[in-house]
């Protein structure tokens, strides 16, 4: 229901519910396991209350570090000492400067802070996704449904250094990053795909990836040791695989489901067929394959001629386990990633235009952003540039979307 003309909540938040302590996480217990990279003398601030700060600042929409210190300067007293912020017994400096934030988000540990950040976003998606009366994915015949997928920081490269290339693992649907690793260039993301997803629980989940992650290795141990299911798109870097699957009898094959839709100017299509392969196709293995699909799109972009395209994928699961409907829904959802995700980090937190490169920092600040956009997806907003700008407006209201009370206390101090 829209908020009136005299509300005090912009209508933007309001979409959000009611942001109670009993239906949110507090950050502030997994930020407390990210171990401080700072000696012990000299330290004023604590790193819990440091990485809240720039918490807040991205969920109102900061995206530099500049404009982290900017949120923490705009603060009034009362929500930093919520936040656990120390004041000087000069009162000459009340939050962390600019310098400070940079020294810590270079400095911390990226493995830790993406952990942190991945169980506490995992616990928020769990909690808005399985409510408490609801049965268990598994009862409702709709598995959970992952994306592995890497995106480059591109401003974080210098004439001494590449830039720097990160590998996700991203739900479908209701977006939120579980965890994230970085790679030191695209073409190792293959090496990095166990360690993703090692640490996550994926029995009875289906993994979508691209062609760069089809290595029988990973997928034996994806299927055989973590108990999941995957879903492969072959492209045409993979020249054999991708010319076998097209090679099969499609002609023969009738057309399976078929959606279609507009938006951003153009008009799309969509047709899936599924054929039943055996464990190795065409002396390549893809080891517990049953299905192959192809999705066959058109599209057609206002003032231009009619594209169409042909995309091709393995699975192992089963026409019982997964019909011609839920199969194009995940194999789209895995290019949504791309809309949901990716652009919202370049167009609303100016990711790729980032110029940040020091050790972990370009690293601290994507998790900060996954942060942001998982925290605020879960709690259902559609518009997270607005919502953000709703947000910087009025900093009190960034606290309770991370679970924290305005009531000051003394945790942190």
């Amino acid at each position: 229901m829209p908020a009136a003309a005299s509300s005090p909540i912009p209508a933007v938040l309001v979409k959000l519910g009611p942001l109670d302590t009993g239906r949110i996480a507090d950050l502030r217990p997994y930020f407390d396991s990210v171990p401080d990279p700072r000696a012990r003398r000299g330290r004023w601030y604590s790193l819990t209350a440091i990485l809240l700060v720039c918490a807040c600042a991205v969920v109102s929409g900061a995206r530099s570090i500049d404009e982290l210190a900017e949120w923490g300067q705009r603060a009034p007293n009362a929500l930093l000492t919520v936040i656990g912020i120390r004041r000087h017994l000069l009162r000459w400096r009340r939050t962390p400067s600019p310098a400070t934030i940079g020294r810590v988000l270079g400095a911390v540990d990226g493995d830790a802070l993406d952990r942190a950040v991945g169980a506490y976003l995992a616990d928020r998606h769990r909690a808005a996704t399985e409510p408490a009366q609801a049965p268990p994915p598994s009862a409702s015949g709709r598995p959970r449904v992952i994306a592995v997928d890497g995106k480059a920081l591109k401003g974080s490269a210098r004439l001494t250094a590449t830039r720097r290339h990160l590998l996700s693992a991203v739900t479908h649907g209701t977006v939120v990053t579980l965890a994230q690793v970085e790679v030191g260039a695209k073409t190792n993301e293959t090496t990095h795909f166990r360690p993703l997803l090692a640490p996550l629980g994926l029995t009875g989940t289906v993994v979508t990836f691209d062609a760069l992650h089809s290595v029988k290795a990973n997928i034996s141990w994806l299927v055989e040791t973590k108990k999941a299911h995957y879903i492969a798109v072959i492209k045409t870097n993979q020249p054999t695989a991708h010319r076998q699957l097209a090679a099969l009898p499609w002609q023969a094959i009738s057309i399976q489901h078929t959606t279609s839709g507009t938006g951003h100017g153009r008009r799309e299509s969509r047709s899936i067929k599924t054929c039943s392969i055996a464990d190795e196709l065409g002396g390549i293995a893809f080891p517990h394959a049953l299905l192959a699909i192809r999705v066959h799109r058109r599209r057609k972009q206002s003032g231009k001629r009619e594209t169409r395209e042909s995309v091709y994928a393995v699975t192992s699961l089963d026409a019982h386990q997964a019909g011609p409907a839920g199969l194009a829904a995940a194999i789209r959802g895995h290019w949504g990633v791309e809309n949901s995700s990716h652009h919202i980090r370049d167009v609303t937190f100016a990711e790729d235009a980032s110029t940040v490169h020091a050790g972990t920092a370009p690293r601290a600040m994507a998790t900060l952003r996954n942060l942001a956009i998982g925290v605020l997806k879960t709690l259902g907003a559609d518009n997270i540039a607005k919502t953000t700008r709703a947000i910087r407006d009025e900093p009190h209201r960034a606290l309770p979307i991370l679970g924290i009370t305005n009531d000051p206390d003394t945790y942190g101090t």
